[in-house]
């Protein structure tokens, strides 16, 4: 009995490991005010490591420990599912979900015993993370943004507005028909930001153009 609780004993640097690392990438996020924060990827990062260790000693010479551990990498892929959306446009919570799988991943070396791969690979992910959150404009992802229009159409104006936007179409296109005229009413996408000064000249110089609406948050 005392020799078998010593062996278990000798496990828990492994478990601690795990809780400390976790911490360490969940407190970098936390800082960048991201939805899995300290709380998630330490308890993500202690049990993949605890799956391990149950993986390697509780079921003997004979058992394959290897199937936990593919177990842990799919798990983990269904919960990082549920941290992306796509609002606005953008694809958010990928990177997130990502970091906790890469979290995981930490775990799972930390319960194999491999302690100096995790701790690299902490602060391999805790520097990549710092490198590309950098204000470098190769690492930023390209922002869309909505505008409502409304717009009469005796022509080419429709042409006219795919310039003025750049874009190449109209979403949630409505053609109306008031008394003798055609008015276009639509919302466009663009990686454009335009400002409501900007709008208000755009109106000005394009009478045709009957009203624009920023709708970002749609």
């Amino acid at each position: 009995m005392w020799e078998e609780f010593i062996r278990q004993l000798w496990m828990m640097p492994d478990l601690l490991l795990s809780v400390l690392l976790g911490f360490v990438i969940g407190f970098e996020r936390k800082l960048r005010f991201k939805e899995a924060g300290i709380r998630t990827h330490t308890i993500v990062c202690f049990g993949a490591a605890l799956m391990m260790v149950i993986s390697k000693h509780a079921f003997g010479s004979d058992a394959d420990s290897a199937r936990v551990a593919a177990q842990i990498v799919s798990g983990v892929g269904f919960l990082g599912a549920g941290m992306i959306v796509y609002r606005q446009h953008e694809v958010k919570g990928l990177t997130t979900a990502a970091g906790v799988w890469a979290t995981a991943g930490v775990g799972m070396a930390c319960g194999g015993g491999l302690y100096f791969v995790a701790v690299g690979a902490t602060v391999l992910l805790i520097l990549a993370q710092c490198i590309f959150h950098l204000n470098v404009r190769a690492f930023r992802s390209k922002k869309y943004y909505s505008v409502k229009i409304e717009f009469l159409h005796t022509g080419e104006e429709n042409l006219k507005i795919k310039e003025l936007f750049g874009t190449d179409r109209f979403n949630h296109l409505v053609i109306k028909r008031e008394d003798e005229r055609v008015v276009y009413s639509a919302t466009l996408t663009t990686d454009k930001e335009f400002s409501s000064t900007r709008l208000n000249e755009m109106m000005a110089k394009n009478p045709f153009i009957c009203s624009l609406e920023r709708c970002d948050n749609d």
